[in-house]
């Protein structure tokens, strides 16, 4: 008897079609009855079809399930798509089915068809390097950043187009190295750096309009350039300043920014200072970002009812033990308080140490081993996964009102935490730091103060006091304070923190990642942070912080629960890195609702699966590929961006043919590397 042929895609040799055959004529059922009579197929066991589908590949068991109903029944069963997935994908067998997944079947056919895998398109319109991309929150628009000083933003519809740019060395701009669409994606964050000696860390924000034209609303200085900034509000922005205040001693300075500063008022206030850090060793806050937390409504309310103070505002710090309930009552991922106690015991011994991951190297030349998790990101991923951080913030979809006032913006907001990277041992950053934020007050109007007139007088006088105390020795200086019933001023010891910390706001924790860290990104429901660090050689002893450990040319990614504050997962020697300590630039990674994907140095992007961990492809350039991005609305759609200068935008299967694209180029799937050095081997 004849099975019926199946039908192929564009790319026969990498899609599997998953049609399922309906018997609906008189005939067929006439023919399948006659089968079922007369054939001796009818009397072998189920298992012994399923050994011997297990001698075929996917594509041809899917054949054979044309065949008839029975055969269509058997090559549906679950234990045998569940053999076949954890064997191409060379998935853990203590990890189950992804929970809310249909079936092991529908989740080979995701990782199959639904994977980003064909490049559809290259854009070449940058001149230079291309450091960053980041889409809009409808996924409409993409905007890049780049060395040749042009911020770029592109329409994500097939075939991507420009829609706007701009060229930021009319405004002294060495480059554009970061963007950032607002909440409702009506404006454009940018950040670059400024010209200027070969050793400055002067850089600039600035803000533009996307709608009805693009055009700059407003600047902010911002040092050092690699804070980045980050969107606090849909109406105000984070940028950064740095004062040194004694040797390898410096404040790092948070301020809050209106983005619409064509105030009606002088008195009317464009900033506000937000938060001021202590930095030891030669060290600065860096990176910022900005994750919503809705669990912690429900922690203060919690401790507001028992009496208990917030550690974040207490300034008590969040490494004791009294903190250890932050899980409790999560409305975001609902955390089971009837989890097993070995787990809650493991979690208090690890506490202060660095959790042991285990750690399975792939062969030299892949340098992509899976994420390793802790059973509890398993446990939470399926109700974290259908949730968005966006929940809690009041969005009212009208782009068309830019005029928001700064009540509607920065009052009812869910609690934030303030994360970014720093050091504490050495200028590299080493650390990643958070804060825990509430309530946000901005000051409606500035204090007038004294007028032009009484401020000209005040300052002649200072400079006729600063005359006369040139002329005297210290003695005499003490002594006329003494005359005066006045303490003389006293130079704070910058290098004791104990005694300056009243001049600084604490951080709430900090987690050390022993490398440097060169990228930082949050899950869509912003409850995983996910970061891409150099790791530096084991037991290093750091005595000078001017000369940091040289760092390892593989890039490992942790995975760190925004809820407890504790690494839920690691990948050791992911992806390749070469630049040493002295030039390391930031590798930015994005993370989706079902996969992560990360640039890296060895002219390859790499994509994982979120929840089995496993790399399923990797993504090529003619260099170093510095920033990836997931379209929030399409999983299937990933752009990446290099140093050859070229943007590429990779779809899946399903998508490109839905589109009617036909591919530019492939990835590289890691599953058919893996079967076939198996067979050669």
């Amino acid at each position: 008897m004849a099975s019926r042929t199946e039908t192929r895609g564009p790319s026969e040799d990498a899609e599997v079609q998953f049609t399922a055959s309906s018997s609906n004529s008189t005939e067929e059922d006439e023919e399948d009855l006659d089968y079922c009579e007369n054939s001796p197929w009818v009397f072998i066991p189920e298992p012994v079809f399923a050994k011997i589908f297990l001698l075929l590949q996917p594509r041809d068991i899917l054949n054979a399930g044309q065949t008839c109903k029975r055969w269509n029944k058997l090559s549906r069963d679950d234990y045998i798509w569940r053999k076949y997935f954890r064997r191409e994908f060379t998935v853990d067998v203590n990890i189950g089915l992804k929970p809310g997944a249909e079936s092991w079947r529908s989740e080979y056919k995701r990782l199959t068809d639904n994977v980003p895998m064909v490049m559809t398109d290259v854009l070449t319109n940058h001149s230079h390097q291309v450091l960053h991309v980041s889409f809009s929150h409808n996924g409409k628009m993409f905007a890049t950043c780049s060395k040749d000083g042009f911020v770029i933003v592109w329409n994500s519809a097939y075939p991507s187009t420009i829609r706007d740019s701009f060229d930021m060395r009319k405004l002294s701009w060495k480059y554009t190295q970061f963007s950032q669409f607002n909440q409702s994606d009506t404006l454009l964050l940018v950040s670059g750096v400024h010209f200027g000696s070969p050793h400055s860390t002067s850089g600039e924000i600035a803000v533009f309009t996307v709608q009805n034209g693009f055009r700059l609303k407003c600047r902010v200085t911002n040092r050092p350039y690699d804070i980045f900034g980050t969107w606090f509000s849909d109406q105000h922005l984070l940028s950064g300043d740095l004062n040194w205040l004694a040797h390898l001693v410096s404040s790092s300075i948070l301020w809050l920014n209106k983005a619409n500063q064509e105030v009606d008022s002088e008195h009317t206030p464009i900033r506000n200072q937000m938060y001021k850090f202590y930095n030891r060793n030669a060290s600065s806050i860096r990176a910022i970002t900005i994750a919503n937390c809705p669990w912690l409504s429900d922690e203060n309310n919690r401790k507001e009812e028992s009496g208990v103070d917030d550690p974040g505002t207490s300034g008590k710090n969040s490494n004791d033990d009294e903190e250890n309930d932050r899980r409790i009552g999560n409305p975001l991922s609902h955390y089971q308080m009837n989890q097993d106690q070995e787990m809650e015991d493991f979690n208090r011994a690890g506490r202060d140490m660095d959790l042991d991951f285990p750690y399975i190297p792939l062969e030299n030349y892949d340098y992509a081993s899976p994420i390793h998790y802790l059973d509890e990101y398993r446990r939470e991923y399926e109700d974290s996964y259908y949730e968005s951080s966006d929940d809690c913030l009041d969005d009212d979809d009208d782009p068309e009102d830019e005029d928001m006032s700064e009540v509607d913006d920065l009052d009812n907001l869910c609690p934030k935490y303030l994360i970014f990277s720093t050091g504490s041992k050495t200028y590299t950053p080493h650390q990643i730091g958070f804060k825990r934020i509430g309530s946000v007050n901005f000051p409606r109007r500035l204090d007038p103060g004294p007028s032009l007139k009484e401020r000209i007088a005040l300052r002649d006088r200072q400079r006729e006091l600063e005359v006369i105390m040139r002329e005297m020795s210290h003695e005499e200086i003490r002594l006329q304070y003494i005359l005066q019933n006045e303490t003389p001023p006293v130079e704070p010891n910058w290098a004791n923190y104990e005694s300056v910390a009243d001049r600084f706001d604490r951080v709430d924790k900090l987690i050390d990642l022993h490398g440097h860290i060169i990228g930082m990104g949050l899950s869509p429901d912003h409850r995983y942070l996910y970061i891409n660090s150099r790791p530096w050689p084991k037991n290093y002893v750091i005595r000078n912080p001017l000369e940091p450990p040289p760092i390892a040319q593989e890039i490992d990614i942790h995975v760190i629960d925004l809820m407890t504050l504790k690494k839920v997962g690691t990948m050791l020697r992911a992806h390749k890195a070469y630049t040493p300590n002295t030039e390391c630039f930031f590798i930015f990674l994005d993370v989706c609702d079902n996969y992560v994907a990360s640039g890296a140095e060895d002219m390859h992007a790499y994509l994982w699966d979120r929840y089995y961990g496993v790399c399923l492809a990797k993504y090529q350039h003619g260099d170093v590929v510095n920033s990836v991005a997931f379209n929030p609305r399409d999983n299937e759609m990933l752009v990446t961006t290099s140093d050859d200068y070229e943007i590429k935008i990779w779809r899946s299967l399903a998508q490109a043919k839905k589109l009617g694209i036909q591919p530019v180029g492939k990835a590289v799937e890691f599953r058919k590397l893996k079967s076939t050095r198996t067979t050669t081997a």
